[in-house]
């Protein structure tokens, strides 16, 4: 039973004219005019910020934004603005509010719907909203266990529409949660006492059965397989229902990047014992893809990078990817370096949530402290965790040749690379909040008289928002550690070197190591620090000053007796729906590594 007030009564005569105003504009042509701005008007001691809202509500308003408005846009825009205002009356709990819409001093729900105006010079709107009214009885029931209903959903409060409203889906929310999947609203009381400006809601619900999951079912064609696609989505059959699995589910879908869209949808109807089957649509995406990137710096040169994806490989939704980087070109500071991967994925493999993977990596670095041949191979897993902490561990071999200040040399090593990443930013290439964390060990045993350690590795980010989200504050931690294996016993890729865009920015490109005595090799131990002021100046510009320093040392871990380096510099970013177009320009701040300016050109945030 619904008994809100029939005022303003002009409100349903307007409504029940439309069908008439429509066929009637069909049948008049407009002429030249003229109108005035709508002009808005509230009673006397209105609420502020009623009016406001009123006007952002008012079609009126929006048709006076368009272009070249008819007369005929007018008239239908006030018809439909007696609703429209009441609406926006009710939502801020006034149900006794008058509304008066004049067309040249004519009431526009007066005007007969066949002889509508062709010409218009003023429109007014003038609203007395009334008292607001306040909730007598704010009763829903029954409720889960647990459950409890929004505080503004109280005897006393303000009684606005949207309250009722967020109250009724709340409670239907509380019991989906609980299991009840079917669960309904059977009864809704809404009782507007004008005299005592009180409204009374009682709304009644009837939860049903406490329901379990049953089966995906595929409702379209897809390429990738059924049982695939019931694997990935991991809708736990036979488990007591609930939306989080559902959208849970879903996303894992999407995560593969074999869709282009996916939904999920409740069946209409219970099957015996209480089981809800799910339907899944999903429309395939583009089997293939392929990308290419570009990064520029005035010392360590070009860097070209591309890839090419397949997003369903074996008809099971399998990612396969050959990457190749090519790095240093024209570098200043070495040569050029060489890299390819391929790397398959299968997703699902033991679990919902995990994703198996192989990959065979060859790599030819020739790097201002070394040059490497690398041939690396590895069999591992990535399982997310949380909605933002993944981990990932991997069986790898690798064969490598150096050729350093420790002379040439050669490398056989099992390794079991584990990484932990705990990702909270609000996006990946431009973050204004959150942190992001990853951490790396990957011990590994030296085979044919190969030393055997240990490398530890850290990055943490962080980003706060200043000035009215106009400035970010970012800050960013490095940190590495290799033990057990001595300085010319580890394998240069394992050591750490310091400069250029991913550590110092202002110093050339790995140019921080440990002196050997006249030769120059990694350091076993890393620190390294970075601070960022981003603001914005206008439009998709914004500026960047910041600062990087960096430690290596010969020890494993920090002691002081290793060597800093330091640079500054100021950047500027163009946004692109990519993300960021990067140009930072940095020189020296303190060590003895480096002189003159470094230029570095990239896509996204430097971290």
């Amino acid at each position: 039973m619904i008994n809100f007030p029939k005022r303003p009564r002009l409100a349903a005569l307007a409504l029940l004219r439309r069908p008439l105003a429509t066929l009637a504009f069909c049948l008049f042509s407009t002429a030249a005019w003229a109108v005035e701005p709508v002009q808005f008007s509230m009673a006397d001691g209105s609420e502020e910020g009623l009016a406001s809202k009123l006007r952002s509500g008012s079609l009126l308003r929006q048709t006076e934004q368009e272009a070249d408005p008819t007369p005929l846009d007018f008239f239908a825009a006030a018809l439909a603005d007696y609703r429209r205002l009441t609406e926006v009356l009710y939502a801020n709990g006034y149900y006794s509010g008058a509304i008066n819409i004049r067309i040249d001093g004519r009431e526009a729900a007066l005007i007969p719907a066949t002889s509508p105006p062709r010409d218009i010079t003023e429109i007014t709107v003038r609203v007395d909203p009334g008292k607001p009214f306040r909730f007598g009885a704010a009763e829903l029931s029954p409720l889960p266990a647990r459950a409890t209903l929004p505080e503004a959903f109280r005897s006393g409060k303000r009684a606005r529409a949207e309250v009722v409203l967020g109250a009724a889906v709340s409670a239907q929310n509380a019991w989906r949660d609980a299991g009840h999947a079917k669960v309904e609203i059977t009864r809704e009381d809404l009782i507007a006492d004008h005299a005592a400006q009180r409204l009374d809601a009682r709304i009644r619900l009837a939860p049903g059965p406490e329901v379990s999951f049953g089966n995906l079912i595929l409702t379209n064609e897809s390429k990738v397989r059924s049982d695939r696609i019931i694997d990935i989505a991991g809708l736990p059959n036979g488990a007591r229902y609930s939306p989080a699995d559902i959208e849970q589910a879903a996303n894992r879908l999407r995560r593969t990047g074999a869709f282009r869209s996916v939904a999920l949808s409740e069946a209409e109807t219970l099957r015996d014992g209480d089981v809800l089957d799910v339907n899944a649509a999903v429309v395939d995406a583009l089997p293939r893809r392929f990308g290419a990137g570009v990064e520029v710096s005035n010392q360590e040169g070009l860097r070209l990078s591309g890839f090419w994806l397949h997003r369903n490989f074996l008809g099971g939704a399998e990612r396969f990817f050959v990457e190749g980087e090519v790095r240093d070109i024209g570098a200043n500071t070495s040569r050029t370096d060489v890299a390819l991967g391929v790397r398959l994925e299968r997703p699902a493999s033991f679990g919902a949530d995990t994703t198996a993977f192989l990959r065979g990596d060859l790599l030819f670095e020739q790097e201002p402290l070394y040059d490497l041949e690398t041939i690396e191979v590895g069999l591992g897993a990535n399982r997310i965790l949380t909605d933002h902490l993944t981990g990932e561990i991997e069986l790898a071999f690798g064969y490598g040749r150096s050729d350093d200040s420790f002379g040439r040399r050669e490398f056989s090593l099992f390794s079991t690379p584990m990484d932990l990443e705990w990702d909270h930013r609000d996006s990946d290439l431009d973050p204004q909040r959150g942190h992001f964390v990853k951490a790396g060990l990957t011990p590994y045993l030296g085979l044919s008289g190969t030393e055997s350690g240990a490398q530890f590795t850290l990055d943490g980010r962080i980003y706060r928002p200043l000035v009215a989200d106009r400035i970010v504050a970012a800050a960013r931690l490095q940190f590495g550690s290799v033990s057990g294996s001595s300085l010319s016993g580890t394998a240069p890729n394992f050591l750490f070197q310091s400069g250029g865009g991913g550590t110092v920015r202002g110093q050339p490109y790995q140019s921080l190591g440990v002196d050997n005595g006249g030769t120059t090799s990694g350091g076993r131990s890393f620190l390294g620090l970075s601070g960022e002021l981003r603001g914005k100046v206008r439009g998709n510009i914004s500026l960047v000053g910041f600062a990087d320093a960096g430690y290596i040392g010969a020890e494993s871990f920090y002691d002081g007796t290793g060597e800093w380096h330091a640079g500054a510099g100021l950047g500027l970013r163009y946004d692109t729906a990519v993300g960021p177009i990067r140009l930072d320009v940095a020189t020296p701040v303190s060590g003895s590594t480096g002189d003159g300016v470094q230029v570095y050109i990239g896509i996204g945030q430097a971290f």
